[in-house]
């Protein structure tokens, strides 16, 4: 169907949303000029495999013996926590886990059996840290052994970097009513700050890292190249492990080089220029953002997939957002929900090339999922699609009527239109046979942490990008409906938003905190890791995927491009 004509055949002036052009074309040639020497060379030689096994045996060896040189050797209990916090900081952690598992159950016991816990913060912290990352159940009331008889944390910790540090990490990690966890946060904080220009080179950047982007907002990649280059600057490092974190950073890297060349072709073909010139052009943005959800190799055609239902997702969006017109958008809508190649007839040419698209890429992901005995999963991420465009529709109808709705009323649609439903879906969808039904039809009803993800996202997009989206038309933003309901200024509205957002992370915390069968600790650590990466891009204030920065383009080069020198 030709663009469609307003009554006397006049041609309506469609919006722009002026968006700045993609950072990676040379990256971009590169990729589809050597795709297939990738792939030659996403396997390892049998020389290197064999020395990359053997390390990894030792890494191995260290962790069910004392047998290592990592930390301090007087404190063998404290030397085996460090050792696995540095394991799983430095990414390498997925190839030890019930090894990890089975100790930390171990100390936790110890722990229990002390009546309360160790005199030392660093050790107490960490242990605590430790074991609700995995989801374990341990109290914050070993903590109030820090305080002196006036309350207050003990002076003596003032000085204690390492252990401020570490309780400053358990912290992020805290739930709602735990009253000593929200006092460390802002005791560390500030004693941490303070300490800043005392402090040699490598706690000084340990430290600015941990305050800019704590453990528990940071996505895997991210961290495990950062703290590689930081612990390589430790005096106390291993030297095997070092060196195995290096090797498995690198292979990992050869093998999202071959995704992503796959994902460059389909991209290409996709011929978005010339068919969809409107639309934002970040395909690597988009695959860095799914390699934050799942990293581990065994993820690999989930990613590939995954990162092509974000970028038709991101196509869609713009649609709506900037360049449909509402009776175009009707149309498109009914075509969604009517999910069949017949619907496609009625769509102008642009909309046309879109759900065709859309449809080819849900029937790849069925196709793969059949073989697997689990077609009947793909279901959930056509539903979950069209519960998308539903509020996307909703939206543009508030653009186009210039109405501002209250901010309950918005949020009701913008936490479904955040996407942090659809894609944490889409995202299990496309793990097949490593996710049961019974874990969609949780995540279906939208449990809270799918609401506190959402809230995160939208919160966080909003407050970054609520002058740019006025510029585009958009009126009905969180700053926006919030500060019209209740008459609070910008500053006012900004303050009362980010208490939500730091709401939403203890309810993202504790939802995290009791994993069962149906909902196991790697389905929780997909929504927690989409819930990372929107803070690592947005956490500046501004939306680094709207407006990417230099920043960001070498923070994602450091991760898919530059290899680790080892």
């Amino acid at each position: 169907m030709d663009d469609v004509l307003l009554a006397g055949d006049s041609k309506r002036q469609r919006r722009s949303g002026n968006f700045p052009p993609s950072m990676w074309e040379e990256h971009l040639q590169a990729l589809l000029a050597n795709s297939d020497d990738l792939m030659n060379k996403e396997n390892s030689s049998e020389q290197e495999e064999e020395h990359y096994e053997r390390l990894k045996e030792e890494v191995r060896k260290m962790l069910i013996t004392n047998e290592t040189d990592h930390g301090d050797k007087s404190n063998p209990y404290r030397q085996k926590l460090d050792l696995i916090d540095t394991i799983q900081r430095l990414g390498v952690a997925y190839h030890f886990e019930s090894e990890i598992e089975a100790i930390l159950l171990s100390l936790r016991m110890e722990l229990e059996e002390k009546d309360g816990g160790h005199e030392e913060l660093h050790k107490a912290a960490l242990l605590f840290r430790l074991l609700r990352q995995l989801g374990h159940c341990v109290s914050c009331d070993m903590f109030n052994k820090f305080k002196d008889q006036d309350g207050d944390f003990k002076k003596s910790l003032q000085k204690d970097v390492q252990g401020l540090l570490s309780f400053y990490e358990a912290a992020n990690y805290r739930f709602h009513d735990e009253d000593i966890l929200e006092e460390a946060m802002n005791f560390t904080a500030s004693q941490l700050l303070s300490m800043l220009p005392n402090l040699d080179n490598f706690w000084s950047t340990k430290v600015k890292q941990a305050l800019k982007l704590p453990i528990q907002k940071t996505p895997s990649r991210v961290g495990a190249r950062r703290f590689i280059s930081l612990y390589q600057q430790d005096i106390l490092h291993n030297t095997i492990l070092l060196k195995f974190a290096k090797l498995n950073f690198n292979m990992l890297q050869r093998l999202y080089q071959n995704e992503l060349s796959i994902i460059a072709k389909w991209w290409k073909n996709l011929d978005r220029p010339k068919k969809f010139p409107f639309a934002r052009d970040r395909m690597i943005e988009n695959y860095f953002w799914i390699l934050a959800v799942y990293f581990e190799p065994k993820y690999s055609l989930a990613r590939i997939s995954l990162s092509q239902v974000i970028n038709v997702v991101s196509i869609v969006d713009d649609i709506y957002d900037t360049y449909g017109f509402l009776d175009e958008l009707v149309l498109f809508t009914d075509s969604i929900e009517r999910w069949h190649i017949s619907a496609s007839d009625q769509l102008p040419s642009y909309m046309n090339n879109c759900y065709l698209e859309m449809l080819n890429v849900y029937s790849k992901i069925e196709e793969r999922l059949s073989n697997q005995g689990k077609s009947n999963q793909i279901s959930y991420g056509i539903s979950s699609m069209k519960e998308l465009v539903r509020a996307y529709f909703e939206e543009a109808k508030w653009m186009y009527s210039k109405d501002v709705p209250n901010f309950e009323e918005y949020m009701k649609v913008a936490l479904m239109s955040s996407t942090y439903k659809m894609l944490p879906i889409n995202s299990l969808v496309c793990m097949g046979e490593f996710v049961t039904e019974a874990t969609l039809d949780w995540m279906d009803k939208t449990p809270l942490l799918i609401r506190a993800a959402s809230i995160i996202c939208r919160l966080m997009d909003d407050i970054a990008d609520s002058e740019w989206a006025k510029e585009r038309g958009q009126d009905a933003s969180a700053v926006e409906c919030y500060m019209k309901q209740y008459g609070t200024s910008k500053q006012e509205t900004l303050i009362e938003l980010r208490k939500q957002l730091a709401n939403a992370w203890k309810d993202i915390n504790k939802e995290c905190f009791n994993p069962t069968s149906v909902t196991p600790m790697f389905v929780l650590e997909r929504i927690l890791n989409f819930v990372r990466i929107m803070h690592l891009l947005y956490e500046s204030g501004n939306d680094a995927y709207t407006n990417p920065t230099k920043e960001g383009k070498d923070l994602i080069i450091s991760i898919l491009f530059d290899r680790v020198p080892l």
